[in-house]
C-alpha cells in the first residue's frame, strides 16, 4: 500500500459532503488502522461551546467506514454502516480530534471497528464501536 496515495485518494472523496463541512481529513493509514483528524472549533459545537456528539459521530463512522473499503474490493462491493455506538468520556473546547479505526472483526460480509476518538495530547475523547455491511454492488 502506498501510504501517500492512499490518503490522497480518501481525502479526494470528501469533497462537497459532510466531511468537508467538517474538515475531516484523513492523515495515516496502515495495514490495520486508518486516522482522520477534524478540527474542533464553532463548526462542530453544541449549545454549550463543546465538541457535539454528532460530529464525533460523523468522524468516527467516516473513519470505520473507509477502513472496511480498503479492505475489499470496491469495484465490486459496497460498505454501508449498519450500527454506531459511541460512549462520550470526555469533552472538548478547541484543538483537534483524532479518529483512529482498528478491526475487531473483519468478515466477508460484516466488519466491526474499534474507533477511538483522542485529542491531540492522546487524552481519550469517546469509544465507539462500529459495524459495517459488506453487499454486492447492483
Amino acid at each position: 500500500m502506498d501510504k501517500q496515495k492512499t490518503l490522497i485518494a480518501l481525502n479526494s472523496l470528501n469533497k462537497n459532503t459532510l466531511m468537508e463541512t467538517l474538515e475531516i481529513e484523513f492523515v495515516d493509514v496502515g495495514e490495520n488502522f486508518v486516522t482522520a483528524k477534524m478540527p474542533v472549533n464553532s463548526k462542530v459545537y453544541q449549545p454549550y461551546g463543546i465538541l457535539h456528539g454528532g460530529a464525533t459521530a460523523a468522524l468516527a463512522e467516516t473513519v470505520g467506514s473507509c477502513a472496511s473499503a480498503l479492505f475489499v474490493d470496491t469495484k465490486t462491493k459496497i460498505i454501508k454502516g449498519i450500527e454506531l455506538s459511541i460512549n462520550h468520556l470526555k469533552s472538548k473546547k478547541e484543538g483537534i480530534v483524532f479518529g483512529i479505526a482498528k478491526p475487531i472483526h473483519k468478515g466477508r460480509t460484516t466488519h466491526l471497528w474499534e474507533i477511538r476518538i483522542v485529542d491531540e495530547d492522546d487524552q481519550l475523547i469517546s469509544i465507539c464501536k462500529l459495524t459495517n455491511i459488506v453487499l454486492d454492488k447492483k
